[in-house]
């Protein structure tokens, strides 16, 4: 979503970095091993250049274009997976985006935060041209695993001898995964969604926005109630936007299931009653146009 043309200097806007599973797609295994006959949405998938291209999609990743009141813009990403780095290259070079002021994690899944290692590509540079620290919001139980994984990002204090990396220039800051607490990341205020992603597996979205209310829900297998409520209709109040993840297009889910599978994402739809609904986390078997006409059908037949 881009703000009206003549009108970006002063808008807010929501960039879709990626929109796809966290295989990616296309889906390497359907290209170095094809079947017979080939799989056509990853075969689709190579057939034009990736920015002329739908069925060719990177990890989940929301970029928010924020306008504060007095003109300044901030740039706050959602989940930094394995192809945050492509996706830098691609997404910002085209949309002009010159570096990120605020990151937030979902959860401490691969898709989510291996891109953390490329952060320093896009951190703010001072006036002496030294890297300033990216905020990163995150659950403790997100902190701890990504510790484990980049000890060089969380390295606090240097010791005698150490030399300052780009790498490390990065602000940690703890969220609580909790509908009740809110947090503010460059100036704008986040709500965090706890949802089911597993049989025992909190993930977080997040609700936001000032002139739109807008919720993100990239990995979900269950709502948790006062979740759903928060963002329905017939709870806390009717949503602009609903972005939602779609992982299967069939199926009806069990309760070992991590993610939703279409119809499941459908009901949701339907319960929350959004003004509009995007889909996002989408595998191989969603082909762009194909399913555009099979949803924009069924969203006719709501009316």
């Amino acid at each position: 979503m881009e703000p009206p043309a003549g009108d970006a200097a002063s808008s807010s806007s929501v960039i879709f970095l990626g929109t796809g599973c966290s295989g990616a797609l296309p889906d390497t295994r359907c290209l170095i091993r094809p079947s017979t006959p080939p799989c056509p949405v990853c075969s689709l998938g190579i057939s034009l250049p990736p920015e002329q291209n739908p069925n060719y999609r990177c990890n989940t990743s929301l970029l928010i274009d924020y306008c504060d009141d007095d003109g300044t813009h901030k740039y706050i990403i959602i989940d930094v997976g394995k192809t945050f780095r492509e996706q830098v290259l691609r997404w910002f070079v085209h949309h002009k985006i010159p570096w990120v002021n605020s990151i937030i994690l979902t959860h401490e899944h691969a898709d989510a935060v291996l891109g953390l290692d490329d952060v320093w590509m896009v951190q703010p540079k001072g006036c002496s041209n030294d890297f300033r620290r990216v905020p990163i919001f995150l659950t403790q139980f997100t902190m701890d695993s990504v510790a484990a994984r980049f000890p060089y990002l969380v390295k606090n204090k240097l010791e005698e001898g150490d030399e300052v990396s780009e790498a490390g220039q990065l602000d940690w800051r703890i969220i609580e995964g909790d509908i009740d607490k809110p947090f503010v990341a460059s100036g704008l205020e986040f709500v965090p969604l706890p949802v089911m992603h597993g049989v025992d597996y909190v993930c977080l979205g997040f609700h936001f926005g000032r002139k739109a209310r807008i919720a993100y829900l990239s990995d979900v297998s269950r709502f948790i109630p006062e979740t759903e409520y928060a963002i329905s209709k017939s709870g806390a109040g009717q949503l602009d936007l609903l972005i939602l993840e779609a992982n299967t297009l069939r199926g009806e889910g069990d309760a070992r299931s991590t993610h939703l599978t279409l119809s499941q994402t459908l009901d949701a739809v339907k319960r929350i009653s959004p003004k509009r609904a995007l889909l996002i986390g989408m595998r191989h078997e969603f082909e762009h146009y194909n399913e555009n006409k099979n949803l924009a059908e069924w969203s006719s037949s709501l009316q």
